[in-house]
């Protein structure tokens, strides 16, 4: 793992960038290889899967905004759970597609930070994040991590805590 100084793509200095003025006290680092999944990021840090903050992104069918979940690698996103935190009451989420992911959050799939986006996104952070002390979340490329707690996820995002997954 090296510092992310030397790795200048514009998406991982958009989050350095956006780090460093949150007081974030712990920078982008890059992997030696690609963790486009959470089992491959979980590898390269040597931590347990659960402690991969991975973002999933959904596209909010009513006004087609970016809805950006949150949770934990070891866990799968409830679709409906999020549909009716996010949705009108009849409302649905649909996939987001790889152009959608990136012209909305600015990252490619693999890389999708949970901060620092393109455009404004809709937020959710899955309650099961917080049987960590300390997570790690993309940083707008698949080589790029940073680490952070629960807490400071929710500060930095300032996205609300729900109870987002399959049981």
């Amino acid at each position: 793992m090296s510092d992310v100084s030397c790795f200048t793509t514009p998406a991982v200095q958009r989050v350095a960038e956006h780090l460093r003025a949150l007081d974030h006290p712990h920078p982008p680092r890059m992997l030696d290889d690609a963790a486009r999944t959470a089992q491959q990021a979980a590898d390269a840090l040597g931590v347990g899967l659960g402690q991969i903050a991975k973002s999933i992104v959904f596209r909010r069918k009513s006004d087609g905004v970016a809805v950006l979940v949150v949770t934990s690698g070891d866990l799968r996103v409830d679709e409906k759970k999020v549909q009716a935190i996010v949705c009108a009451e009849g409302g649905k989420l649909g996939r987001a597609d790889a152009d959608f992911v990136k012209s909305a959050t600015g990252f490619s799939i693999g890389g999708v930070s949970p901060l620092a986006h393109a455009t404004p996104v809709v937020t959710l952070i899955d309650q099961q994040l917080f049987r960590f002390d300390d997570i790690w979340a993309a940083a707008g490329h698949p080589h790029a991590v940073f680490r952070l707690t629960p807490h400071q996820l929710q500060t930095l995002t300032g996205a609300p805590v729900h109870d987002v997954t399959v049981v």
